[in-house]
């Protein structure tokens, strides 16, 4: 398997599991990837999910070049022969987590770009290579880097295809916390079991708002929030959620 994933408790994890490639992407890779996003999407027993790369080199290097770039070119007007993931087309409205192992480069820094929260060992390297191949990044970083750092510093990693190290990432805004390589699963754990806590349809229905209202108007926006948060006064989580405060004891959400 080029994908492991596994379910322990409420927590998915997905890992990229080509680390003889840097966990670069090949055809078997992406349909795997699509594989385990829909798995952990569609499960209701998942509630946070963690991307990451086997080994310590690597989150993943990006795409695998002698045989992904041929097969998109071939894919050009066959779309549908491209797995949809949430780097295109896939939308996973629960959280997820990127504990990033290593160099993540080009599809790889792409995959990170998905994930909501991203911890970072201290030897990551992050950047968009693709310049130098003559094409452009093609997995969203252009759309997803500009609505997470300043768009200044997202035009020179993609102009320039120089990498970062995890410092830079996380002094521009790129990752949330950076620790050492033989503290990350524990951390990237330690958020995941965090997020289990609190409300899990609050927190997909905050990232849907989050998401979809990055291409709305300020209003339209507002509108959608304010929808959300209705349907959510409806639900049992809410009723337990709110009971439990009341009567200062822990709640147990049941996504429902």
């Amino acid at each position: 398997m080029s994908v492991d994933y596994k379910l322990e408790g409420k927590i998915a994890t997905i890992t990229l599991n080509r680390p003889e490639a840097y966990n670069s992407v090949d055809i078997k890779t992406l349909r795997e990837l699509h594989d385990a996003m829909i798995a952990f999407r569609d499960n209701d027993d998942a509630w946070v999910g963690i991307i990451t790369g086997a080994g310590d080199k690597a989150f993943c290097s990006g795409a695998d070049i002698a045989e992904m770039l041929p097969f998109l070119k071939a894919a050009e007007h066959k779309q549908w022969e491209v797995p949809e993931t949430p780097l295109r087309f896939m939308e996973v409205n629960k959280p997820i987590i990127g504990a990033i192992n290593g160099m993540a480069l080009g599809g790889g820094l792409e995959i990170a770009l998905i994930c909501d929260i991203r911890i970072a060992a201290e030897h990551a390297r992050f950047g968009c290579p693709e310049v130098n191949l003559g094409i452009m990044p093609g997995w969203g970083a252009t759309q997803r880097l500009t609505r997470i750092i300043p768009r200044a510093k997202a035009a020179e990693l993609v102009f320039s295809g120089k990498p970062i190290n995890a410092q830079e990432a996380y002094r521009i805004g790129l990752v949330n916390e950076v620790v050492p390589k033989n503290e990350l699963a524990a951390r990237t754990q330690k958020w995941a079991e965090d997020l289990c806590q609190v409300s899990p349809l609050g927190l997909r229905a905050a990232k849907e708002a989050m998401i979809r209202g990055y291409s709305m108007p300020l209003d339209e926006g507002i509108k959608l929030e304010s929808a959300l948060f209705n349907y959510l006064l409806g639900t049992e989580d809410f009723k337990e959620g709110r009971d439990a405060f009341l009567n200062k004891r822990k709640p147990e959400f049941k996504a429902k």
